[in-house]
């Protein structure tokens, strides 16, 4: 059930999207042009400290009391940052596997009067199963997660503070998707369960803002981030755009300009089903012969000990510099 604030924030929301022009009137939209104006610092301690809080909770698989729990620590905190009318949620159920699952996108909107706007996003739930976990016994158990969900949402929610404390130039909707990593190896059809709730039926509908970058596995030490392909495939000047950024202020040899793997996630539900232009940032290696994905990945080994606040860190400048110094 939407409250009277969620439909104040649609209604807004509404509003400016009517106001927005369609993608080929626009002009820059993937330009990220120096514009020498000083941006907040991003906190990457703070970073990390909503890691830790997240894995407090225990694994957040959906239909569970840490997924609960985590849910009202989100609400609880983006309201407190965005403000009451500008956090909503967008529940819904699924049956997977014989399991009725409640499950909630999370939306928090900043600068609501701004019609041209970009959205940040990440998965917020972890993997009911660590199929990949060297220790076959403990292959039926949710798995920590710091990696694989709660880097992207903890890189989110210290944006969050940054957009409440420093009026961003354009508006900046953040989204949680529920239910990303439910599914078993080999079966798409139950991952990226909040994506593709998200995209068919849109809470918002019309909703167009300029592009999209996804979060996912974002958190490790030393992680690298080549140029995904399926981003290449749909955006490829946006991508271009952001790697260029990464590296005019010095992270050149962590977003190498090379092209990575084709890696299924939220961000290929949000370009086929709504054409938004989305990328996504997630560590991983060309897969040429080796694993796409480090050794922790779907394992227990997924866990606070391969967290890094300076990777964290990281992200967040890239992010904060295209917001705030590089949008027209």
């Amino acid at each position: 059930m939407r409250t009277y604030n969620t439909l104040i924030v649609l209604l807004l929301l509404s509003v400016t999207i009517a106001c927005t022009p369609e993608p080929e009137e626009r002009k820059g939209i993937f330009q990220f042009d120096d514009l020498n104006r000083n941006i907040p610092a991003f906190n990457g301690d703070s970073s990390y400290a909503n890691v830790l809080k997240q894995l407090e909770f225990g694994p957040r698989v959906p239909g569970t009391p840490a997924h609960a729990a985590t849910r009202d620590f989100f609400l609880n905190t983006l309201r407190a940052r965005a403000g009451q009318r500008s956090v909503f949620t967008q529940d819904f159920t699924k049956i997977i596997y014989g399991d009725t699952l409640q499950m909630s996108n999370i939306i928090a909107a900043f600068n609501l009067e701004a019609s041209d706007r970009i959205f940040l996003c990440a998965h917020w739930d972890t993997r009911p199963r660590a199929d990949r976990d060297p220790d076959i016994t403990r292959r039926n158990d949710p798995i920590p997660g710091a990696d694989d969900g709660a880097s992207g949402v903890a890189v989110l929610l210290e944006m969050a503070r940054i957009l409440a404390e420093n009026p961003p130039p354009i508006g900046v909707d953040l989204v949680l998707f529920d239910g990303e990593d439910y599914g078993r190896e080999g079966d798409l059809q139950y991952y990226f369960l909040g994506a593709r709730e998200w995209a068919e039926n849109p809470p918002v509908p019309g909703y167009r803002p300029r592009f999209g970058i996804l979060l996912d596995m974002v958190g490790a030490r030393d992680a690298i981030f080549p140029k995904e392909q399926y981003s290449l495939s749909y955006a490829r000047a946006l991508v271009d755009g952001v790697w260029e950024v990464a590296s005019d202020i010095g992270y050149g040899n962590r977003f190498p300009d090379i092209r990575g793997a084709a890696i299924s996630d939220d961000h290929v539900v949000v370009n086929e089903k709504l054409g938004i232009p989305t990328i996504n940032i997630i560590h991983h290696n060309q897969g040429s012969g080796n694993s796409v994905f480090p050794e922790y990945w779907h394992t227990h080994a997924d866990n606070a000990d391969i967290i890094s606040e300076e990777t964290l860190g990281m992200i967040g400048h890239i992010l904060t510099e295209i917001i705030y110094n590089r949008i027209r």
